[in-house]
């Protein structure tokens, strides 16, 4: 459990926060496309990964679209939006977008 600190209150989550620089464990991903992605995927790129509830808020929407304009300067950088809603709702938030 890790201990985080926002605006002087003490909260603590359900499992530790990975340290900095430390490597990230394979996992499935479903694309766009319903194909499975791993983490060898976007091997030779750096990795960002941006995990949300859904697109359909206005905070996560924002985000993603943050996200989305930094890595448009980062071609060596692969931005990773993790979410729980379907391949589907994300792709008509693309296309939205």
């Amino acid at each position: 459990m890790a201990k985080i600190t926002l605006r002087g209150n003490e909260f603590h989550t359900n499992g530790n926060v990975p340290a900095v620089g430390s490597a990230a464990p394979d996992f499935v991903l479903v694309d766009g496309k319903l194909a499975n992605k791993t983490l060898a995927d976007f091997a030779g790129k750096k990795k960002i990964l941006s995990i949300f509830p859904s697109v359909d808020t206005p905070v996560c929407a924002l985000s993603t679209k943050k996200f989305n304009d930094h890595a448009k300067a980062h071609a060596d950088t692969v931005m990773l939006m993790v979410s729980a809603d379907l391949p589907f709702a994300q792709g008509r938030f693309c296309t939205a977008e």
